[in-house]
């Protein structure tokens, strides 16, 4: 059977992040010759790549630099036949703080991106969207035919880079799929999602702190995440279009909370913390996918139960508590 990345050149932006870590990992494993966009920072520091084993780092070509720089991304993009687009600031409550900074890199990285992938015949490109770009649903389970509303700068900012993208596919003609991930979880992710919080409080402290109980999240493994991304770089058709990458359930943040204390063994109470509670009109109140159109066009669909996913992640995060400001609200 014949390896698809084998020995072929690939760019992953992003890919000192959660989810673009993982991506890495499983193309340098699958033969491809990876090349890491990673944000540039004067430790040297290469993200969540630094927790990948040496044996597959070492084949990985890592290009420090800022989405926001068009001759950094395009040096990046030159070589490459297929490139993953992850890079972005994706944090909501730092959107609120830093609008600006995190609309200039989440559409303007992008647009570098494109125009690289455009001028320098690249033969496809996955862009990164979210399902926070949908807000709180109007109706459930959410297709890729639901509005657009951009309830935070951050959700603004990737409507906008999806546009991007799109405008790039219907005037260029430019080979462009958009995956739309419905709140990944896994090992590596940082203490700023809402998973992490929950597991690394209750495996340490008898209280913990959360933002609002009562809204739902679609949780996605990150593996099934990952495995999207890669059905859709080899996909037949779908160019111009998008794709949820999602599980089709929903789960309210208080009962993921008490599966997780369930899972750990420990009884734990739980204080809403207001600090963590977004301003109402910004809250996202719903989300659950409609993931029929990447099962039917891409053969994609979500393999790990939830909590198979989480007693992985509460494994890897039990070994690893030194990664994390456990009870400080990181954003």
């Amino acid at each position: 059977m014949i390896n698809f990345w084998h020995g072929r050149p690939v760019l992953v932006t992003g890919a000192g992040g959660f989810i673009g870590s993982h991506l890495v990992e499983h193309l340098a494993r699958s033969g491809a010759k990876v090349r890491a966009f990673v944000h540039y920072n004067s430790r040297g520091d290469a993200g969540m790549l630094r927790l990948l084993p040496q044996e597959i780092l070492s084949t990985v070509e890592i290009v420090p630099g800022d989405l926001r720089d068009e001759d950094a991304v395009r040096q990046a993009v030159r070589g490459c036949n297929l490139v993953f687009h992850l890079g972005a600031l994706i944090s909501i409550p730092y959107s609120y703080l830093h609008p600006a900074e995190v609309a200039s890199t989440n559409m303007m990285g992008t647009l570098n991106v494109l125009l690289a992938c455009r001028d320098l015949g690249v033969e496809r490109l996955v862009h990164t969207s979210t399902s926070e770009v949908y807000g709180t649903a109007r109706s459930v389970p959410i297709s890729e035919a639901h509005p657009l509303q951009a309830q935070s700068p951050y959700s603004a900012s990737k409507i906008g880079a999806d546009k991007l993208a799109e405008s790039f596919y219907c005037a260029y003609d430019l080979p462009v799929i958009t995956v739309r991930p419905f709140n990944t979880y896994g090992p590596r992710q940082s203490g700023r999602a809402v998973i992490p919080t929950i597991i690394t409080q209750a495996l340490t402290r008898e209280v913990v702190h959360l933002g609002n109980l009562e809204s739902t999240r679609d949780f996605t493994f990150v593996e099934d995440t990952v495995t999207g991304f890669l059905c859709a770089a080899q996909a037949s058709g779908g160019l111009g279009e998008v794709f949820n990458l999602g599980t089709g359930e929903e789960i309210t943040i208080a009962a993921v909370a008490e599966k997780i204390f369930a899972l750990i063994g420990r009884d734990v109470s739980i204080v809403t913390d207001s600090e963590r509670l977004r301003p109402d009109r910004s809250e996202v109140m719903r989300l659950i996918s409609d993931n029929r159109r990447a099962r039917e066009m891409l053969g994609w669909f979500p393999a790990i139960p939830l909590d198979t996913g989480l007693l992985r992640t509460i494994e890897w995060i039990r070994a690893h508590l030194d990664h994390y400001r456990i009870g400080s609200y990181e954003f």
